[in-house]
């Protein structure tokens, strides 16, 4: 009797523990201190990462312009970027499923390495094409996100994952003002130099920092026997089966349709800074560097507070009514006064959405297919950038800049509608 108390004690034991080790996440391999530090780790590699990748797109426009690249083919080699990131980012998803988060990171870094180097030794217009090539695989967010969703419990998940917003405002403030500064300065060619040197430190710090597993030992072992049914990298089938899971197609597509109307706006900006605003190109600057700013303070301190007190549906309805309402402001707007106002919302909803969006479809899927969920929301963005530009002209060319705005109101109201009245499910997917 005594013998199987014993053992029946022990069982116990071992069930809290591990009940404890999956209620720690990472912590139960690591310790809460290391995990902490590798998170904050991550936090620097991806703000050096976006600093470096704004260095470079302030820098793009003139570089062209040297080579005598007409604004045609400037807009080729832009849609060229994003199609490639398009497709890299789900491959680039399924490559840290399958070979960690720290070799997915290192890959990010590696091409980054080889984007600049190729971009310091564009001296002719086939050569500048030719380095868009590794940005196919240049995914340092989704990397930094793929690291932070294996480290967090999912009761920690947004807002760590919100943190990640501060560092984007970080990248756009001194990425901007560094490869304006520099290619005044020193040359064109100079932030690109930076920006290479930049991504070999990055890489070494990645090697040195981050852990060769990130995932804890429980979900490390349903890795192995991975619920993929392919082990290619790139693969519809597997794109459809993350999307039949619960909740997941839905949660998506509102993820696309709230975002899209704010996108085209934003691709078409350069444009209606000039000829709506009026503004020159420094006036354009200091309005980025206001934008970058609102980031940090909207992500940095607003998101994960409301995350830590609201449920994610209701912060997903929020975001979505507040989109809403700033389509209305945009359609009435007429100064640039008017969308400094508008802009502190529009930041409020853009970041929310993206937070608490990558945050559910991440644990509706199990642990094993993470990183391929965090590729396929990376590659919304592209996917805008992609059919944004011509979508965009036509309504601005049509209808003016309100057309935007009202295409903001109408998506949003009925996305928010929907919101109301489905009931999708949001179970949370265990190990």
């Amino acid at each position: 009797v005594s013998t199987m108390n014993a053992k029946t004690s022990s069982e116990g034991e071992e069930e809290a523990s591990g009940m404890r080790n999956e209620t720690l996440g990472e912590s139960g391999c690591l310790g809460e201190a290391k995990r902490r530090q590798v998170i904050r780790v991550v936090y620097v590699i991806a703000a050096l990462d976006l600093t470096f990748l704004f260095m470079q797109m302030g820098v793009m426009p003139y570089l062209a312009k040297s080579l005598g690249l007409d604004s045609v083919w400037f807009g080729y080699l832009q849609t060229i970027f994003g199609v490639l990131q398009l497709v890299g980012g789900y491959i680039f998803g399924r490559f840290a499923d399958q070979f960690g988060a720290r070799a997915a990171l290192i890959l990010s870094c590696a091409s980054g390495i080889v984007f600049f180097l190729l971009m310091s030794l564009s001296t002719s217009i086939p050569l500048l094409f030719l380095s868009r090539l590794p940005a196919v695989f240049m995914h340092g967010i989704p990397g930094a996100q793929k690291v932070i969703t294996d480290m967090t419990t999912p009761s920690q998940r947004a807002g760590a994952l919100g943190k990640l917003g501060l560092c984007f405002g970080v990248g756009i403030i001194a990425g901007s003002a560094l490869g304006g500064v520099l290619s005044s300065k020193l040359g064109i060619y100079v932030p690109t130099y930076v920006g290479l040197v930049g991504s070999l430190i990055n890489t070494l710090i990645v090697m040195v920092w981050i852990p060769s597993q990130t995932k804890p030992k429980s979900d490390r072992h349903v890795t192995e026997h991975s619920t993929s049914q392919s082990g290619s990298l790139f693969s519809i089938r597997e794109i459809l089966r993350l999307m039949k899971f619960p909740g997941v197609m839905e949660v998506f597509i509102v993820k696309v349709f709230a975002g899209l109307p704010i996108g085209l706006f934003m691709i078409m900006f350069s444009i209606i800074s000039m000829d709506f605003f009026g503004l020159e190109a420094v006036e354009s600057g200091y309005l980025m560097s206001y934008f970058g700013v609102l980031q940090m303070v909207v992500q940095g301190l607003v998101v994960g507070k409301l995350a830590s007190r609201c449920t994610e549906m209701t912060l997903l309805r929020l975001s979505v009514f507040v989109f809403a309402g700033v389509g209305l402001g945009m359609a009435l707007m007429r100064t640039v006064w008017h969308y400094c106002i508008i802009a502190v919302p529009l930041v409020f909803a853009f970041s929310m959405l993206a937070t608490i969006t990558n945050s559910i479809l991440t644990k509706a899927v199990p642990s094993s297919d993470t990183g391929a969920m965090l590729g396929i929301c990376a590659s919304v963005p592209p996917l805008t950038r992609t059919v944004g530009p011509t979508i965009g002209g036509v309504l601005y060319k049509q209808f003016g800049v309100s057309s935007f705005g009202y295409l903001q109101l109408m998506v949003n109201l009925g996305l928010f509608i929907y919101l109301l009245k489905s009931k999708i499910p949001l179970g949370e997917m265990k190990s």
